[in-house]
């Protein structure tokens, strides 16, 4: 695509707009986004959407969104549920077909062109929710159902859908006056930009820093699969003969965790670790710094104390000292393990020859050292089980009929972003499409590392009219090889339970209106449905059915399974205690109500200090690439909640443990009290309906062998 300056682009919309009436028609029929989809579903029509089909449709989608809300304020009937609250949540259409498409691939497509793009319109979209949320003769309108739920006799699923609008406004500014407005409208557009900014830094940064080893020895210990990656990228880096490792999570993994090579696992670690503090072109130093500056502002205009109460405030725990307290209820018992741990692998470094203490990256080795000792086990002995396509058909696909009874067959000739991804229609037990539902596996170097789950079209069903969404999951697991298949480690295939535990949620819901539908609920309670399901990849039945072996078909042995699970405690102080401590490195960024210029490094060893974090253990992710919370507005100040989702699921699981990990009738209700409200109704009273009490932390204490 040619690099236009956005005057001239924006020049050139305005020509195209103010063409003839026969152009413009032309050109709505040109761009997809500008026309009813006429796929099955209602799939996007990927291979039809182009770069420069993106910018000329969101301006479209906010000319009609604007139009739609116009129409709303100057109604000169009184307000209603259904001429305000719901006119608002059907407005966008054009808008979200936009969104919906650019977010997914901006994530897991991010070419340059992508990139380009999203300088451009990130700061759009900020600008019109801005816009939309600070109106106020739609915030009046919006206030006067609130006010006058009872009058008008709101069902209570109506009462929740105006209570979060109403709530969003205000949250968004629209008490505020003109001027206050105006500069929450800055602070909001320099955040998009800002974080867009250190996303693409942490990117470039791990595509761009390469470990490069030229003597194989140092090979030893990895698999061949990963030392057939490096030398596949060293050759596409015109360096054939030697072998090049990024910081990339697979990869990453592979090396602390195989490399007999202490040299090249530090390299590893301290390349990876170091991302973002360079000092170099893609430092984030100062990006965190004028986050926190603009998110302290922020909170302080919408009168809190610090961004951190403004976060906490409308969610599960509400308050900075409960999701504290609750953090550190798991802390405590978490680093005590933590030294036991250390002292095993200490243990063991000594006895072969070892004359070191453990360092950081020595974590992951001794770890699996220790655990191969203690239970004569390893992850190469399963990961022969763990073929990717039967992890999918019959392990996922198979535990989703067996407890909900739907059904997934493969659409060949559906729309697709990618050529990895692949398609599916989902029917219940009676065969009714449901939902569809794609897959992206495999590791690219435009794909944002992680894993996560997301949606081309929301559930709608209101009063006759019914939508079904298109849901998607994306990860980055080990593709094939010349001589094997993607072959999973016992990691990723928790992974990917996990990121399908979200997709249900997305899958099942049958919540009423849009915005009350599926994962469009509390932080709190959107993960407990995906680390809930992880507990099923070791139920004999289900772990039976997808581990075979990828060579002979053979079930995988019950000795291996019992490792599997005597094994699940181990290391579980280390993983807790990476996990606790980003989210209280998140919780006491956000506490600040102050900062002129902040050195990142001493403040994370700051709170490490205090929190007496062990030496041995670093935070999960340090501030430069802790993208949950310097990239993503709606996880900041919320990596804790992750946290308190495991707690939910803990406690949950107590449920299908006593009853059957299988049980129809608790499966029935679970899917009945969380799967399907989406946020109908108030989370906790929707898990006290499931569970029958309040959550604590004790039974994911016992989960992990922490108590």
């Amino acid at each position: 695509m040619k690099k236009l300056s956005l005057i001239l682009l924006l020049a050139v919309i305005c020509v195209a707009l103010s063409a003839t009436g026969a152009t413009k028609k032309k050109v709505k029929q040109q761009n997809p986004f500008l026309a009813a989809y006429t796929t099955k579903y209602g799939i996007p029509p990927f291979e039809k959407i182009k770069y420069e089909h993106y910018l000329p449709a969101l301006q479209a989608g906010i000319e009609q969104q604007n139009q739609q809300i116009s129409e709303i304020v100057n109604n000169t009937a009184a307000p209603t549920f259904d001429n305000t609250v719901l006119a608002l949540d059907n407005s966008g259409e054009i808008l979200n077909k936009v969104e919906y498409v650019f977010a997914a691939l901006v994530e897991s497509d991010n070419t340059p062109q992508m990139h380009e793009l999203a300088e451009q319109l990130m700061p759009m979209f900020t600008a019109q929710s801005d816009e939309i949320m600070m109106n106020e003769a739609l915030f009046a309108r919006i206030k006067a159902v609130h006010d006058q739920a009872a009058t008008l006799g709101l069902t209570p699923v109506q009462q929740r859908l105006t209570e979060k609008y109403y709530k969003r406004m205000v949250r968004n500014g629209a008490l505020l006056d003109a001027a206050l407005k105006d500069t929450l409208k800055e602070i909001n557009r320099r955040e998009a930009e800002l974080q867009l900014a250190f996303n693409n830094n942490v990117m470039q940064e791990i595509a761009n820093n390469i470990i490069w080893v030229s003597d194989k020895a140092q090979l030893a210990g990895l698999s061949q699969a990963t030392i057939d990656d490096a030398a596949k990228l060293a050759e596409e880096k015109g360096k054939q003969g030697q072998w090049a490792f990024t910081a990339s999570g697979a990869t990453r993994l592979a090396v602390l965790g195989d490399a007999d090579s202490r040299e090249l696992r530090q390299k590893m670690y301290q390349t990876y670790t170091a991302t973002g503090s360079r000092g170099n072109q893609w430092d984030n130093s100062d990006i965190i710094n004028q986050l926190i500056r603009l998110r302290q502002r922020k909170a302080q205009l919408l009168g809190y104390v610090s961004f951190a109460d403004y976060a906490i405030d409308p969610v599960m725990a509400h308050t900075v000292e409960r999701a504290e307290d609750l953090l550190m209820q798991i802390w405590r018992p978490a680093v005590k393990k933590v030294h036991e741990e250390v002292a095993d692998m200490q243990a063991y470094a000594n006895a072969h020859g070892g004359s070191f203490s453990i360092e950081p990256w020595d974590y992951y080795y001794y770890a699996a050292k220790v655990k191969q000792e203690k239970y004569n086990f390893s992850e190469e002995q399963v990961r022969p089980y763990f073929e990717l396509k039967s992890v999918v058909n019959n392990g996922i696909f198979y535990l989703a009929n067996r407890l909900y009874g739907i059904t997934f067959t493969e659409m060949k000739d559906a729309p697709k972003y990618n050529p990895e991804v692949t398609v599916y229609d989902v029917r219940d037990a009676q065969g009714k499409h449901l939902a569809v539902f794609m897959t992206d596996y495999y590791p690219r170097a435009t794909k944002a590392q992680g894993a996560w789950m997301s949606e081309f079209c929301s559930e709608y069903n209101y009063e006759g009219q019914s939508v079904r969404p298109i849901v998607f999951n994306v990860a980055s697991f080990n593709p094939p090889t010349k001589d094997a298949p993607s072959l999973l480690s016992i990691d990723q295939v928790e992974t990917l339970f996990h990121e399908f535990g979200h997709a249900l949620q997305g899958m099942l819901t049958t919540a009423p209106f849009r915005g009350l539908s599926g994962t469009n609920v509390d932080r709190d309670l959107v993960e407990m449905p995906s680390q809930l399901n992880e507990h099923w990849a070791y139920e004999p039945e289900i772990l039976k059915n997808y581990a075979r072996h990828y060579l002979t078909g053979e079930v995988i042995p019950q000795e291996l399974v019992d490792k599997i699970l005597e094994s699940s405690k181990f290391n579980q102080g280390f993983m807790t205690t990476e996990l606790v401590g980003a989210a209280l490195l998140d919780i006491e960024w956000h506490k600040l109500n102050w900062c002129d210029s902040i050195n990142v490094e001493k403040f994370e060893r700051s709170v490490a200090r205090r929190l007496g974090m062990p030496r041995e253990v670093q935070f999960r992710y340090r501030s430069p690439y802790f993208k949950h919370i310097f990239d993503n507005a709606q996880y900041s100040c919320g990596y804790y909640t992750y946290l308190l989702a495991q707690v939910l699921e803990a406690d949950a699981w107590e449920r299908f443990r006593t009853e059957g990990p299988l049980n129809l009738d608790v499966a029935k209700d679970y899917r009945q009290c969380i799967l399907e409200p989406g946020d109908s109704e108030d989370p906790m009273k929707l898990f006290v309906r499931f569970r029958g009490q309040e959550p604590n932390a004790d039974a994911l204490l016992r989960n992990r062998g922490l108590k």
